[in-house]
């Protein structure tokens, strides 16, 4: 899963939030130094990424594009997700995504210092392009593959398979609602045990 579907699976904790966007810039233990909270959203983010790279779903989707775009196929598939979740928010959530973003983008500013460089550096680009709120429109995604492409070491042009998206729309939206919904039930599952291991005895 890519941003917004991480944030969303931290149930509206800012700490977890921050732990769960911060947790792919951090490699093995070094999440043991930040804040408690933190390293919850970091230990929840892996969990959630283990179950989808694990599940049958989000490996079809992988499996189709993967003749095209190789490696950078899971990516797109976390990318797709997170379209489907922005152009529903509606029914997932009660604050509108315009101001979900906004209220992220000031957490973030609050602990900007406290943050990885490599995420202090991907901060501006984010806010500047509001790629939360751009996920939900097909040109907006493609217009975020196009970035990511340009900054990828490989030749990947991530942005044409919005054209495999379009060609399969109905498909791949019904596959993400049916897995969003078993996500979410495992994503909560995990984090109320995460919370009840970190609680102070």
């Amino acid at each position: 899963m890519n941003y917004l579907a991480h944030l969303y699976l931290s149930e509206n904790n800012p700490g977890v939030q921050i732990g769960n966007f911060i947790a792919d810039a951090l490699k093995g233990n070094r999440y043991m130094e930040l804040p408690v909270v933190w390293q919850i959203g970091v230990l929840l983010h892996r969990e959630i990424d283990s179950f989808t790279d694990a599940h049958p779903v989000f490996k079809k989707h992988v499996r189709l594009l993967f003749p095209v775009h190789r490696h950078y196929s899971r990516v797109i598939v976390d990318l797709v997700y997170d379209h489907f979740l922005a152009a529903h928010w509606d029914r997932y959530s009660s604050t509108p995504l315009t101001l979900y973003s906004a209220n992220f983008y000031c957490l973030l500013d609050a602990h900007k210092t406290q943050l990885p460089q490599k995420i202090q550096q991907l901060i501006p680009v984010i806010r500047k392009h509001n790629w939360l709120v751009q996920y939900a429109d097909l040109e907006g995604l493609r217009s975020i593959l196009s970035q990511m492409s340009r900054r990828a070491k490989f030749e990947c042009q991530m942005d044409r398979s919005v054209d495999w998206l379009v060609e399969n729309y109905t498909e791949v939206e019904h596959d993400f609602f049916s897995f969003f919904e078993v996500l979410k039930k495992f994503s909560q599952e995990k984090l109320h045990i995460l919370n009840q291991n970190f609680r102070p005895v």
